[in-house]
């Protein structure tokens, strides 16, 4: 007997609300768990993030080295992983550099491609566009004594989504002024205000309970997340847009794909990487 519960039964905004849920307690469940299983479930999500990446290239006629190009991101990920964790030295990640000189060689010998530096550049391009931020997200978690503080993942991932979310409904709602209607034409600053709302009121709740920061540093990280992942937004539907697609996948329900829901935080990491190291 076939099971009636099925996600696609219900409405986007279920949809989109009991995938929220599911995310978030796998997301926080394995951060809060250990620094492995963290590792683990971001390794898994860098991976569909960046295949997903290249699978939209590919839409537009691109030819990026979807397998290789996404082993070379997760590779640096893991590097970067285990040299916080004092696994290897940092001397592994001169691996790196060999292995993405390799795009060039294994391009020089597909036949097919017509336009292969094309397919060089994107297929490099998804390795700093998206494994990079991942990595730098685990640079973050140990910014602070050298030690793995999973507050600092869990209050950055909590502002972004609260920022998310606040926006999706705001806009929604009361959604009028255009906020960069060349590029998307649905979002709004009345849903940008809502989203920075909501993301002062979390982060007002991580101040008082996550002391791994002073409280300025946790606000001056969600002036981060606010601007530079409303840009990241926008930056991901410039880029839909000029392939000619709504969603980047169909991997999250209610959500669209990977890129979708972590586009704000691509490029919103380096910059706290930067502050957090400078300060």
């Amino acid at each position: 007997m076939k099971s009636r519960f099925s996600i696609s039964n219900y409405s986007n905004l279920g949809q989109r609300i009991i995938t929220a849920i599911l995310g978030t307690i796998i997301i926080i469940g394995s951060t809060v768990y250990s620094e492995w299983s963290y590792f683990f479930v971001f390794a898994i999500i860098l991976a569909f993030t960046q295949m997903e990446f290249y699978k939209l290239c590919g839409l537009d006629g691109m030819l990026p080295l979807k397998s290789f190009g996404t082993f070379i991101g997760l590779l640096v990920f893991s590097f970067t992983f285990l040299e916080e964790m004092k696994i290897i030295p940092m001397a592994y990640y001169f691996l790196v550099f060999p292995l993405v000189s390799m795009i060039f060689f294994i391009k020089l010998y597909k036949k097919t491609d017509k336009k292969p530096f094309t397919g060089i550049a994107y297929t490099i391009l998804g390795i700093i566009y998206v494994a990079l931020p991942f990595s730098l997200l685990t640079v973050a978690a140990f910014s602070v004594d050298n030690t793995f503080h999973f507050e600092i993942i869990i209050g950055s991932l909590l502002m972004l989504w609260a920022s998310d979310s606040g926006a999706y409904f705001a806009g929604t709602k009361f959604g009028k002024t255009k906020l960069f209607e060349r590029v998307s034409p649905k979002k709004s600053w009345e849903g940008s205000l809502g989203g920075a709302f909501a993301a002062i009121i979390v982060t007002y709740f991580i101040s008082k309970n996550f002391t791994v920061l002073p409280e300025w540093q946790w606000f001056c990280i969600m002036t981060i997340i606010i601007i530079a992942g409303t840009y990241g937004d926008l930056i991901e539907s410039l880029f839909k847009r000029s392939i000619a697609i709504k969603d980047s996948g169909k991997g999250l329900p209610g959500h669209g794909g990977f890129m979708d829901r972590f586009d704000g935080l691509l490029l919103s990491t380096p910059f706290i990487v930067a502050f957090l190291k400078i300060f």
